[in-house]
């Protein structure tokens, strides 16, 4: 399954006809609202005569009012009720509001028309807690990452489309604006008809008592995002991203007409070279995690977005041209590094996003996954308002041009990383494996799937450098607590690093028996937790390439926790740079860019289990192949 592609997805029934129905959701969601603001600003005497700003914030508000007041209540239902059933229930409501959209266009009605704005929040409340909490159940783990990077390319996507289609359907000059109604109401009958093919999804919750105070159930869902403080920051750092994406998304048609002085034409390539970049992004997060979450891509995705958010000030014109449309644009200089800047920002954007919402997916319980999605969306709501104020004070009363915006948010953006990356370090230590094992090293794995999905488990391998633990880490499916040696341990600069990925410091009992007494406890701990701990049964790396015999302290250890015990063998690895094949100072950077194997065996059940049967798996998983 491992080597297949994650667009296989479009062709089964359990993931096709759902991401049709949230794809048109979202596209009938972004036809409407362009359409009604092109409407309300181009023709608001006849729709009110009300002050055009005036409408066009209250339309927002109006859109996102929903996410605070339901977003709590509806989350409930997700968890208490078979999903499917839902979706179709929510599609049919949808055709009704277009129904009510066609009527209000045709009348002029402008109150009826906010009312249905109002609605599609209140359609997108109920489908999103849906939406994201389905995905865990009909996919399997290792599809997780695919399937979250086609729903948020086909977001995305669909957000461009509505985008552009909303003001020309809208500016068809007829009667009454007929195109939009047509459009929409199509829209909504397809998404539909796709809705009914969406297979079963059981209730992962259906004794669930539904709680109909909205304020004490917000609170409620947002204690279960606390609950974990991996799924807290994951959950924080989503929202993060639709704060950044927000101030940056909104400012592109300002920044195309006042900034580079460009018209329509080029205001609609800039937004689909934005979301382009996000869609290829979101779509590139499979292959570069492995088919697995791989929430190393999140610090490389905020370098990027820092990085390129701040090369979009420097890149932007002093004084803007006048009348640019595409082709005389290109023409100027610096053109095509605003291009690739905005480009780039989508594409590590995708490498942002797309990994936490599959982490949150992955690390909240079956049980109220959807209420984790409803806490989500009420905070994604809320940093998109923060987002507005943000930018309304920062292009006012601060002063700022837009693209000092831009250089505040990147910068911004840079010290809330780091805030979230210190406090929840395992971002970082999973962004270093996986520079480790897709730069210096390139590592073929076999056999990934002996890893036990769930429960504890002990990983035995042998031990050939120094990066061993973060090679296996890089590649394991599975956040792995490590046995080192407590002088490695405790390295000054390095300490606060081991002890936040939870490494266990042990010592031989003639070295510090306390240490090894304490190091035992934690091992006991862990594996009662269900936690994987990664042990080198050797007791040392290798000084001659060869496996050292095996000390006595995993038959040990599963004596007292019966876990099974997965074999596991480095190879190709020694001699090179952190393999002790040459004193410290002889070392050269041997074997880099090489390629080296992780080779994993069937694991052995602990009855099983003996020093002897565990050395004898892994030197026949390793062979010859030091």
């Amino acid at each position: 399954m491992s080597g297949r592609s994650q667009f296989r997805l479009f062709t089964e029934r359990r993931f096709g006809p759902f991401f049709v129905t949230q794809a048109l959701g979202a596209l009938n969601d972004n036809i409407f609202k362009n359409a009604l603001a092109a409407l309300l600003v181009f023709e608001a005497s006849q729709m009110g005569g009300l002050n055009t700003d005036q409408l066009v914030n209250l339309s927002a508000l109006l859109f996102i009012l929903p996410f605070f007041l339901f977003s709590a209540l509806f989350g409930q239902f997700a968890d208490k009720f078979e999903k499917s059933a839902q979706i179709r229930r929510i599609k049919l409501f949808e055709v009704g509001l277009m129904g009510l959209a066609a009527l209000g266009l045709w009348l002029g009605n402008l109150p009826l028309l906010l009312l249905v704005l109002f609605g599609l929040g209140f359609q997108s409340t109920i489908f999103g807690p849906i939406k994201y909490g389905i995905l865990p159940q009909v996919l399997a783990p290792r599809e997780l990452v695919g399937g979250n990077a086609l729903v948020e390319m086909g977001t995305f996507v669909a957000i461009l489309g509505g985008t552009i289609a909303g003001p020309l359907l809208a500016g068809v000059d007829t009667a009454w604006p007929m195109w939009v109604a047509v459009a929409a109401l199509a829209v909504a009958v397809c998404g539909w008809l796709a809705s009914l093919y969406v297979p079963r999804a059981a209730a992962v919750d259906p004794g669930l008592k539904i709680n109909w105070n909205i304020f004490s159930e917000s609170i409620r869902n947002l204690k279960f995002i606390g609950a974990d403080r991996t799924v807290l920051h994951g959950v924080l750092g989503i929202s993060w991203f639709w704060f950044f994406g927000a101030t940056i998304l909104v400012q592109v048609p300002s920044y195309t007409i006042n900034v580079l002085g460009g018209d329509e034409r080029l205001m609609s390539m800039l937004l689909g070279v934005f979301i382009v970049g996000i869609s290829v992004g979101s779509l590139a997060c499979e292959k570069l995690s492995n088919h697995r979450v791989e929430i190393g891509l999140v610090p490389l995705g905020t370098i990027g977005l820092t990085l390129f958010g701040i090369d979009l000030y420097f890149a932007s014109p002093l004084s803007p041209a006048v009348g640019l449309e595409p082709a005389t644009f290109f023409a100027q200089a610096g053109s095509w590094r605003i291009v690739f800047d905005l480009l780039m920002i989508g594409g590590f954007g995708g490498f942002y996003i797309v990994p936490l919402y599959a982490l949150v997916q992955a690390r909240s319980a079956a049980s109220h996954r959807s209420r984790v999605i409803a806490g989500n969306n009420i905070l994604n709501a809320l940093f998109m308002v923060v987002a507005a104020v943000f930018a309304i004070i920062m292009l006012g009363a601060a002063g700022f041009t837009i693209p000092q915006l831009f250089l505040a948010t990147a910068i911004l953006n840079a010290v809330v990383a780091l805030y979230i990356f210190t406090i929840v370090p395992e971002f970082l230590l999973r962004f270093v494996a996986w520079l480790l094992i897709h730069t210096i090293y390139r590592v073929k794995v076999t056999g990934l799937e002996n890893i036990p999905e769930k429960g504890a488990v002990i990983l035995a391998c042998n031990h050939v450098s120094y990066v061993d633990p973060v090679i296996i880490m890089g590649m394991s499916p599975r956040p792995t607590r490590f046995v080192m040696w407590y002088k490695l341990y405790d390295i000054p600069v390095m300490r606060w690093l081991f002890r936040a990925g939870k490494a266990i410091p042990i010592a031989s009992a003639s070295e510090d028996a306390d240490i090894l007494a304490a190091a035992y406890e934690k091992i006991d701990a862990e594996l009662a937790a269900g936690a994987p701990v990664g042990i080198f049964p050797e007791g040392g790396i290798t000084r001659d390439g060869e496996i050292q015999p095996f000390k006595g302290g995993v038959a040990k250890i599963v004596e007292q926790n019966p876990v099974p015990v997965v074999p596991m063998a480095l190879c190709h690895l020694w001699g090179s740079l952190f393999s002790r094949r040459d004193s410290f100072w002889k070392r050269r950077p041997y074997k880099l860019f090489g390629r080296i194997e992780l080779r994993v065996g069937e694991p052995i059940p602990a009855a099983e289990l003996t020093t002897e049967r565990l050395e004898a798996a892994i030197r026949a998983l390793r062979g010859d192949d030091r």
